[in-house]
């Protein structure tokens, strides 16, 4: 057995926020110029929410903040450090983690500010970065927000993964565990294979392809590119083997899991991933419909969601797992 990685740390409330467009498949049908049933066929989504004016990154993160700061009985006043968990950012800089903390009117609090970012896996690795300065005492409580605005970046001319996606927040807070209590965090791992980094990605905007660049006639390099069937190939070879050592050291089986909440990146791909992996389809959380692939968002939803819907209790094992641009594998064992 590999080294367990136990840390004392407890979800303490979680806050999610979805914005107030719905976007229907029957209006992304007229849209995207296909066929009536064509978006529902492809995604499975139902509808999805795309951010409205004066909905920025940081207003929905924001208020997803103040949710799980009232779910955890918690004031701003009681929080060490703000971390923006999001595969999107706000702007380039300074980091979407400053607006969020502005837009929560703590402009003068001095709380440290700053973002993670692993695209769809930017939450998992904030949670099991930080949860280690929780652990150790340098932070007593973090407050992690992940916030997305994909509708402002799709191609509408790539139909199926414009089709896929939709906008939203989610937070969570996290404190030190009290003794006696069972909350920890048990395990968690993140393996990058960059020969997929092209799989996903948005090519325009960084220093190597600069905004300034940017020309109307020839969008498309700043505008979000997907090859989501070599993304399915590659990751449904990995992650068999990427979960037997996930769960290994803790000696943990499938069977022990309360319940596995997935980056929900697309119905038809979480279907076929839950047989490979052989997830009883009643331990497998999949909150895709009416919400679409939310990036980073999708698995602090999940979590949120799978709390009010008493799908997951204290002490019960919790698998959050999921893929990444990268192209990346990330999983993180918990005891909720």
């Amino acid at each position: 057995m590999g080294k367990l990685q136990l840390r004392k740390v407890k979800i303490l409330g979680t806050g999610k926020y979805m914005p107030s467009r719905r976007v229907t498949d029957e209006e992304l049908d007229r849209l995207l110029g296909v066929p009536a049933g064509w978006t529902g066929k492809i995604t499975g989504v139902g509808e999805r929410r795309y951010a409205a004016e004066g909905e920025t990154s940081s207003y929905m993160g924001a208020r997803a903040a103040e949710m799980a700061l009232e779910s955890a009985g918690l004031n701003f006043a009681d929080i060490d450090c703000l971390v923006c968990t999001s595969g999107t950012k706000e702007q380039p800089l300074p980091s979407t983690a400053v607006f969020i903390q502005q837009a929560m009117g703590e402009e003068d609090s001095g709380v440290p500010a700053f973002d993670m970012d692993a695209t769809c896996l930017s939450f998992l690795n904030g949670l099991d970065v930080m949860s280690y300065l929780v652990d150790s005492g340098r932070y007593r409580r973090v407050l992690l927000v992940a916030t997305e605005i994909a509708s402002a970046g799709l191609n509408w001319a790539d139909k199926e993964s414009a089709a896929l996606f939709g906008d939203g927040a989610a937070a969570v807070v996290i404190g030190q565990a009290e003794p006696g209590e069972a909350s920890r965090i048990v395990y968690a791992s993140m393996k990058t294979y960059s020969r997929g980094a092209r799989y996903s990605e948005i090519a325009g905007g960084g220093t190597r392809r600069h905004a300034s660049q940017y020309s109307a006639d020839r969008p498309e390099p700043f505008l979000f590119s997907m090859n989501g069937q070599a993304i399915f190939r590659m990751a449904s070879k990995l992650l068999p083997e990427f979960l037997d050592g996930l769960l290994a050291p803790s000696g943990t089986r499938l069977e022990d899991i309360r319940l596995v909440i997935p980056h929900q990146g697309s119905a038809m791909a979480m279907r076929l991933l839950r047989k490979k992996l052989g997830i009883a389809e009643d331990r497998f959380f999949d909150n895709t419909r009416n919400h679409g692939n939310t990036i980073a968002a999708s698995i602090p939803m999940g979590l949120h969601e799978a709390i009010a819907q008493r799908r997951i209790r204290r002490g019960d094992r919790v698998l959050m797992l999921g893929t990444a641009a990268g192209l990346s594998l990330g999983g993180l064992l918990l005891d909720y």
